[in-house]
């Protein structure tokens, strides 16, 4: 119903930087808004990011004034520049996006399958 394409990840030093993007297709009639999770060994997903399909951005704390999240609503896409990187935002980044689809009366979360992001000397 719905496909991600999730690119960027991979290994950096701190204080280096790192862009995600994410592609969703499928039978999408409208996406109200696109975002990032993360999710590190022993620890529940957390929220990163997210923006709206009007542009309204919201941040974890832990990122904020690191990290800036874009959208293309006419593509699909989603983008997260991650900039002074940290050893803490080590995870598996994981794509979101509430989706209404085609000939649906309700809208549903859908998730990519991860992007690695690893941060160290």
């Amino acid at each position: 119903q719905v496909q991600f394409v999730e690119s960027g990840g991979g290994l950096v030093q701190p204080g280096g930087s790192l862009r995600l993007s994410c592609a969703a297709s499928g039978s999408i009639f409208k996406i109200y808004d696109m975002g990032w999770y993360r999710q590190a060994p022993g620890k529940e997903r957390e929220l990163v990011a997210v923006i709206s399909n009007r542009g309204r951005t919201s941040y974890a704390g832990s990122v904020k004034g690191r990290f800036t999240i874009s959208g293309d609503n006419a593509n699909n896409t989603v983008n997260l520049q991650m900039n002074s990187l940290k050893p803490e935002d080590t995870a598996l980044y994981y794509c979101n996006a509430k989706v209404l689809l085609w000939n649906y009366d309700v809208s549903s979360i859908y998730w990519g399958q991860g992007t690695q992001v690893t941060v160290s000397p």
